[in-house]
């Protein structure tokens, strides 16, 4: 019964979030900046108010880890929740954004959820329970070489610092594949490689909330998930490799020359 009510939970704040962005799309936004490149906007602000204030009025004992507030420490139940991701898209009128929403029960992801309110699709995992994309089941994609498949990928915001760990990571791979996209919303990059759009992505310097949900929902959609060594995917890996499994060899012998980068946040 618990599970059913945190399921409903889950997906009644990626509703409400989702409505918030969409219905100010558009709009001038009061925009400030956490750094150089890394903007808020206040509906990032609004959309994270309504997520926490909706979890925490049905759930009052559980954590919370999200990107515009302080931690809220409790239960063994930890939400992990990105207001908007995508800010940078979203603050430039670029409709590539979405909310993402997961759920840790004592360390170990239990539930995820992806929606993006501009294509109306919601992408969903429970542990044991495999992914759906609007309710219907999902699965990566079965290319199994690089020569034949479509990855995505993203620069950190400490790009202006370190240009040539980034395009270096860039130029082994453009010559071996069929092309390679950055959308700007790694939570949408990871639930492409859970539905078979892409067959590969990595990212450097992701944080919890980036992938939390997108980490669930790859793993119940059939995928793998490591750092750049191989080693499984963690909340706090800098190094994300999310593949169809079938080609993951092959991505993890290109990244071989980037797996000194750093690993952790801590």
């Amino acid at each position: 019964m618990k599970n059913t009510k945190i399921k409903r939970t889950l997906l009644d704040a990626l509703a409400t979030a989702g409505k918030i962005i969409r219905s100010n799309f558009g709009k001038e936004q009061t925009i400030t900046k956490k750094g150089r490149f890394n903007l808020v906007t206040e509906i990032d602000k609004a959309s994270e108010k309504a997520v926490v204030g909706l979890i925490l009025k049905r759930f009052p004992d559980h954590s919370i880890l999200a990107e515009e507030s302080p931690a809220i420490l409790g239960s063994e139940y930890r939400w992990i929740i990105d207001p908007i991701d995508g800010t940078t898209n979203f603050a430039h009128g670029f409709p590539i954004v979405s909310v993402s929403i997961g759920l840790e029960r004592d360390g170990r992801l239990e539930m995820g959820g992806v929606f993006d309110p501009f294509r109306k699709e919601l992408f969903f995992a429970e542990r044991s329970q495999g992914a759906t994309l609007n309710g219907k089941r999902i699965h990566v994609s079965k290319a199994k070489t690089l020569e034949d498949s479509l990855l995505a990928t993203g620069f950190p915001y400490d790009r202006n610092i370190k240009p040539d760990d980034y395009l270096g990571m860039l130029r082994v791979f453009l010559p071996r594949i069929q092309g390679i996209r950055r959308g700007g919303s790694a939570a949408i990059d990871l639930c492409y490689v859970a539905c078979g759009r892409f067959d590969g992505y990595y990212e450097m310097k992701l944080a919890p909330w980036d992938k939390a949900a997108g980490m669930m929902i790859v793993e119940e959609a059939g995928g793998r998930l490591t750092d750049f060594s191989g080693a499984s995917l963690t909340l706090e890996g800098l190094q994300n490799l999310a593949t169809n499994g079938l080609i993951h060899a092959e991505m993890l012998a290109a990244l071989e020359p980037f797996k000194h980068l750093g690993r952790s946040f801590s």
